[in-house]
């Protein structure tokens, strides 16, 4: 190596190693944010206080960590009627590999209906609007705000529920458990201020809401609330995808669609 030639340097304040004195290679020490991950924190650290310690610059309170397990809890397993756990599904039934099937799951989340861009616009309706009602009810009168980026306009108010009628009983019960911890305003203010909220969206609330409203209270940036739930949301769709594997196509829980051929009217 040259005298003016630098060597490669890897920036980042979230981790640092200390290789093995015999492999440079080898893993002696790991600090995640300064903390000793294999001789301080394991064993002793909760996955979630990990999971906060990585995102954020630093440790979080028996409180915030107590909160995002709960979070944690909420988004585990949409469901088989979500949209990214069917895909992750359609992945497992077909023989797919175990990445195919979440990189499915995570694609079909990403979005707006429910997915981690509706996390990541509704977050920003925090940082806008906070805890003014009338700001709520502006930004609810132009749900179509851009973002700057390529994510197409939204239709309907982030958080919020197009095609609901009522808020649901999961709903209700999610916040009613997170705005319980008392960790920040925004979840017992949304509780507080529900039924003017929904009437301003025109649509009752949905998990979707809750969520971003507890990553705002946890201090969560948009992008950081946006990847969050993605991650949380993957165990749900990696347990279905392999539960699906074994049955085959022809039991696949949402049916088969017949095709007729125009010409002769018989099945394609």
């Amino acid at each position: 190596m040259s005298t003016t030639e630098k060597p490669h340097t890897i920036r980042t304040r979230i981790w640092h190693e200390d290789a093995e004195s015999d492999n440079p290679f080898a893993t002696r020490a790991a600090y995640c944010r300064g903390y000793d991950v294999y001789g301080g924190m394991l064993g002793h650290a909760r996955w979630v206080e990990m999971l906060y310690l990585l995102f954020r610059n630093e440790a979080p309170s028996a409180v915030q960590a107590d909160l995002l397990e709960a979070l944690a809890v909420a988004l585990a397993n949409p469901g088989p009627r979500d949209a990214s756990v069917h895909a992750a599904m359609c992945g497992g039934v077909c023989g797919s590999t175990a990445a195919s099937s979440l990189m499915a799951a995570l694609a079909v989340g990403a979005g707006q209906l429910a997915g981690g861009h509706e996390i990541f616009l509704a977050m920003e309706g925090w940082d806008e609007c906070g805890t003014d009602l009338d700001a709520w009810r502006q930004r609810h009168a132009r749900p179509d705000v851009a973002s700057g980026s390529i994510w197409p306009k939204s239709e309907h108010a982030p958080g919020f529920d197009p095609h609901g009628v009522s808020t649901a009983t999961s709903v209700k019960q999610t916040l009613a458990c997170l705005a319980g911890f008392d960790c920040g305003k925004y979840l017992p203010w949304l509780q507080q201020n529900l039924s003017a909220l929904e009437k301003s969206a025109d649509c009752p609330l949905a998990l979707s809401g809750v969520a971003a409203a507890a990553f705002a209270d946890l201090g969560f940036t948009p992008d950081q609330g946006e990847m969050l739930h993605l991650l949380l949301r993957l165990p749900g769709a990696a347990a279905h995808a392999l539960e699906q594997r074994p049955l085959g196509y022809k039991n696949f829980p949402f049916g088969t669609v017949e095709l007729e051929n125009e010409s002769t009217g018989e099945p394609a």
